[in-house]
């Protein structure tokens, strides 16, 4: 089988190529991409060559772990039915070009396990869920033993930080501030207020949660804690992180790192939405072919008014 995928042949030039899909096995799904989403996280230091090296790191590479199709056809110990709608989490199933995270392709084979069902009802949209259980598993950590606060502050505004603050929200929590310095992305808090920094004169907050990827963050939010209070690192960071010691010293600060998301937390996330509790609805700003993926690439990660860029590939079908 082929299918046509984005490919990254080295950092700032990407293609959409014919690509040879592996063949499926007894436990493996082939599905038909009909959206995916685009990272400004992980995908961007990709695209710049910054991302720093893990493995399975190098180009050429198929981008993409927020992808929503339908089982074209399912191994015997799949254990799902042609025809259900899924969320794929990127696959590796492009033989010598890496998947890393394999998501953005209109077909590909991906192991079934791995696979999260979705309602028929379920639209582009649910390529945000990826990023909802990132947000979960910030504030929920796995069932850790010690009780977690939740954000008091959260700096940055871009989606993950909507979703954050929607979820803290919606969880009953007292509403929390969010830090957002860019004009274009000050608008379309629902239930919590967003100021820039100068203008919020808080410096007792207990938990601070940061999902802007700055490097340099941790001296503006250690200023900002109370005495034992915490900095929560959510985002994704492709230098060394530093801080200046007597401020952290006078007030006992505390630096989590928020790991990438588990299976529970998707499980929860779905749930969560299914219920009518948790929304996903107008994050969404952008929507183009992938034919046009170059472009929409570049929109995705240099234009500001782009908070998330989705591939449509239901006519490459």
């Amino acid at each position: 089988m082929k299918t046509s995928a984005v490919v990254l042949e080295r950092p700032q030039q990407l293609a959409l190529r014919p690509l040879d899909l592996e063949e499926p096995g007894a436990e493996d799904l082939v599905v038909d991409i009909e959206w995916s989403g685009i990272s400004t996280g992980t995908e961007k230091l990709l695209w710049n060559g910054r991302m720093p090296m893990f493995p399975g790191m190098g180009y050429p590479l198929v981008p993409g772990y927020e992808s929503v199709g339908r089982v074209r056809s399912a191994g015997a110990k799949a254990g799902l039915n042609p025809g259900q709608r899924v969320f794929v989490p990127g696959a590796r199933c492009y033989g010598e070009v890496r998947g890393l995270f394999g998501g953005a392709a209109s077909r590909l084979v991906v192991p079934a396990h791995r696979v999260f069902t979705l309602e028929e009802s379920a639209g582009e949209e649910a390529v945000l869920l990826a990023l909802a259980a990132t947000a979960y598993h910030a504030v929920a950590m796995g069932g850790r033993r010690e009780p977690i606060v939740p954000p008091e502050l959260i700096i940055g505004h871009g989606v993950l930080g909507r979703l954050l603050a929607r979820m803290t929200v919606a969880a009953g929590c007292e509403p929390p501030t969010v830090w957002e310095t860019n004009p274009m992305r000050q608008e379309g808090a629902q239930g919590y207020r967003v100021l820039k920094p100068a203008d919020d004169p808080r410096r007792d907050y207990r938990a601070i949660y940061d999902v802007s990827g700055d490097c340099s963050i941790l001296d503006t939010a250690i200023a900002r804690l109370r005495k034992g209070g915490e900095v929560v690192l959510a985002g994704f960071y492709s230098e060394p992180l530093q801080f200046l010691f007597p401020p952290a010293f006078m007030r006992e600060a505390q630096i989590r790192t928020a790991a990438e998301w588990e299976r529970a937390d998707m499980l929860a996330v779905k749930e969560l939405t299914a219920a009518g509790r948790f929304s996903l609805d107008g994050l969404i700003t952008h929507i183009d072919a992938p034919t046009h993926a170059a472009d929409a690439y570049r929109t995705a990660f240099d234009d500001a008014g782009c908070l998330k860029m989705v591939l449509d590939w239901r006519e490459m079908q």
